[in-house]
């Protein structure tokens, strides 16, 4: 994996030269439009560039440098390999037969971040799964596919495994209903597997795992499953991202940030105390013996 895959891929990569294209042409006093007429385009098409939604052209990156006088070369060198680089596609571009656009966005921001925090209701996170047990969540969704469609999508599915053992990975804090160690998805071997790769990456030290018992009672995400990534990169807030059967959403805007960050607080705090997770496993483990 190359360094520009660890640091993220075009999604992030745009947002990253938006973002700073945007705090110089305000730094210079230079309003959309003026900028537009100067790429041969429009207010919207800047307005689009600096929200990281489209491609970046580096003639483009190279005449707004140009209007908002950057005139130091190493600046304007960087924001060009950058502009490159946002045009560039990541690692999973080659799974393209089996992945949707919305979800190529989500492995691009997950690549970068350098805290994710998930929680789940129904499976374990797809970052800490088996290939066993991600081939039986995945023939749930898609029970029509070919074998060779389900090999692919497994693959893919471990390949996103890469980041937690590469070098300075993100820290993943985990939180999981117990009732994800009672459904035998694939059957109790296959979740007896599972159960036990969870114990055994629960040990890691950028790994955090707890698990809400049935015991707690209601708790502060009954809604359903989310995850919560943070990034290193300046100016880029965190995002809140929720799957559905066909699409996924994002969340960026403060406000619904913060509440879901509230939720995930809420649910450290119900959940067994990390310490408590391998006594919670064993048990599992013991019910699937």
């Amino acid at each position: 994996m190359s360094a520009t895959e660890q640091n993220g891929g075009p999604t992030v990569r745009r947002l990253q030269l938006g973002a700073r294209l945007r705090s110089l042409r305000l730094a210079a006093g230079i309003s959309r439009e003026r900028a537009g007429y100067e790429i041969r385009g429009s207010e919207s098409k800047i307005s689009r560039m600096e929200l990281g939604r489209v491609a970046f052209k580096e003639r483009d990156v190279t005449d707004l440098l140009t209007l908002y006088g950057v005139t130091d070369s190493g600046e304007h060198q960087r924001l060009v390999a950058l502009a490159r680089e946002a045009n560039s596609p990541g690692w999973w571009h080659s799974y393209g037969d089996v992945l949707a656009t919305w979800f190529q966005n989500y492995l691009d921001l997950e690549q970068a971040a350098e805290l994710i925090r998930s929680y789940e209701i129904q499976f374990v996170p797809g970052l800490l799964q088996t290939d066993a047990y991600a081939r039986a969540v995945i023939l749930l969704g898609h029970a029509t596919a070919s074998a060779e469609e389900i090999d692919r999508r497994a693959d893919l599915r471990m390949a996103r495994k890469r980041l937690l053992a590469r070098e300075n990975p993100p820290r993943l804090w985990a939180v999981i209903d117990e009732a994800v160690l009672k459904r035998p998805i694939g059957g109790r071997a296959v979740l007896r597997e599972q159960v036990e790769y969870l114990l055994e990456m629960s040990t890691y030290p950028h790994i955090r795992l707890q698990v809400i018992p049935f015991r707690s009672g209601g708790h502060a995400a009954a809604g359903g499953a989310f995850t919560i990534l943070r990034f290193p990169h300046q100016n880029l807030p965190d995002v809140v991202y929720i799957e559905h059967l066909t699409s996924g959403i994002y969340l960026d805007k403060r406000e619904e940030v913060d509440h879901y960050a509230a939720a995930m607080g809420r649910l450290f705090i119900d959940a067994a105390p990390p310490d408590e997770t391998p006594g919670l496993l064993r048990e599992a483990l013991q019910d699937l013996r």
